[in-house]
């Protein structure tokens, strides 16, 4: 069974710094692309930065020039690297990944748990 861990929310000031990962582990033969998601209360989840296996990037408007996106292939695991963080960002920030199991599987999605990012001074 492929699983999804995240770690690294917390608390930080305006204007801080924090690096969420994202660990896929179990049965994978190839994760085709990984990417985050943000949740905050009363809102629509919203797409805040992908990757694919390819090396092609998408980020939210709102993210762009802070928050970079990145992964290690031999781990397994996804980055988003937060910078110059806002009371905006505040959020539940979902990690989700496209895996194949086997060669010949067909790649499904998957959710991580989430991770509560507060940006307050």
């Amino acid at each position: 069974q492929v699983q999804l861990v995240e770690s690294g929310g917390g608390l930080v000031q305006p204007g801080g710094s924090l690096r969420l990962s994202c660990a896929a582990s179990g049965r994978i033969f190839r994760i085709t692309a990984m990417g985050w998601y943000r949740q905050a209360p009363g809102k629509q989840r919203e797409l805040v930065a992908a990757l694919t296996s390819s090396g092609s990037t998408n980020y939210a408007d709102s993210v762009k020039g802070r928050f970079t996106i990145s992964r290690d292939n031999a781990k397994n695991t996804a980055y988003l690297q937060m910078n110059s963080l806002k009371p905006e960002d505040t959020a539940v920030y979902y990690c989700n990944a496209e895996i194949r199991k086997t060669a010949y599987s067909r790649s499904n999605a998957y959710w991580g748990q989430g991770t509560q990012v507060t940006v307050s001074s």
